[in-house]
């Protein structure tokens, strides 16, 4: 199988989204490109990503992550962007499944201006995947799930557009825009602020409801180095909406991230 099918899209547009403010977008697809074979296949890698202390915030954040995924011939996959899930035997064009990913909460010590409005911790999601490929280079995702906050009631609809051209034999760009729809918990427990909090923070009570959290743009410079590693630039570009844009915490309603990644496929 030639990399471009796997190692590009899966490191460029999912390490990207384990990074400070990013971590909301965390899991926010399944990419699971071309067939893994009999044997299974994987891919690891590591990337120093910019990002920020929290979604909203106007403080950086760099970090140092690794990245590891692995599908199994069965239809099983596990990892630190797809989550653990199956996807069920379908046509080639479309991708469904069940999966369990993880919301990775906030701590309310990342930041001066969260100080006294308590820890969110981190829970475990359930959710489910739909995946339609138009064509090997241009894909539209759908993600649900399930579980998040300290209620454990929040969830989050993501849905996306990923577009890949090949510049040249070992150069490869994708583009992708992207939007993520939260019920009333999610958006309450990450961007609301209650009376009780209101006591302790210096922020002013708020009611956030469901609605639109926010819409995304990225974009990702891939060279392939040879048939196993690669090499990845890439940037994302946020803009928070709603009651999450107008929520007292904010103060970056258009954060961007920046990575550089290298990649190995086994």
């Amino acid at each position: 199988m030639k990399p471009t099918t796997l190692l590009q899209p899966l490191l460029a547009a999912s390490i990207i989204a384990a990074s400070g403010a990013a971590q909301a977008q965390a899991f926010d697809a399944v990419r699971l490109y071309g067939d893994p074979g009999p044997n299974g296949q994987g891919t690891v890698g590591i990337a120093a990503v910019l990002g920020y202390r929290y979604m909203g915030s106007d403080e950086r954040r760099g970090a140092v992550l690794p990245a590891l995924e692995y599908r199994w011939a069965n239809g099983w996959f596990a990892g630190t962007t797809n989550g653990v899930g199956y996807k069920f035997s379908s046509d080639p064009s479309m991708q469904y499944g069940v999966r369990v990913t993880a919301d990775f909460g906030r701590s309310e010590n990342r930041s001066p201006v969260l100080a006294g409005m308590g820890d969110i911790k981190a829970r475990p999601e359930i959710g489910g995947f739909f995946n339609f490929h138009l064509s090997r280079d241009f894909n539209l995702t759908s993600s649900l799930r399930y579980g998040s906050g300290n209620d454990r009631r929040g969830a989050q609809l993501d849905l996306g557009a990923h577009y890949g051209v090949q510049l040249a034999p070992q150069w490869r760009t994708t583009v992708g825009v992207s939007a993520t729809v939260v019920n009333g918990s999610y958006m309450q427990s990450h961007f609301g602020v209650t009376p009780a909090q209101a006591l302790t923070s210096q922020n002013p009570a708020y009611a956030a409801g469901a609605g639109l959290r926010d819409v995304r743009t990225n974009l990702s410079v891939t060279y392939f180095i040879n048939s196993e590693w690669t090499a990845t630039g890439g940037v994302s570009a946020s803009s928070l909406q709603g009651d999450a844009k107008n929520s007292p915490i904010v103060r970056e309603r258009t954060p961007i991230t920046g990575l550089l990644a290298l990649g190995y496929r086994f």
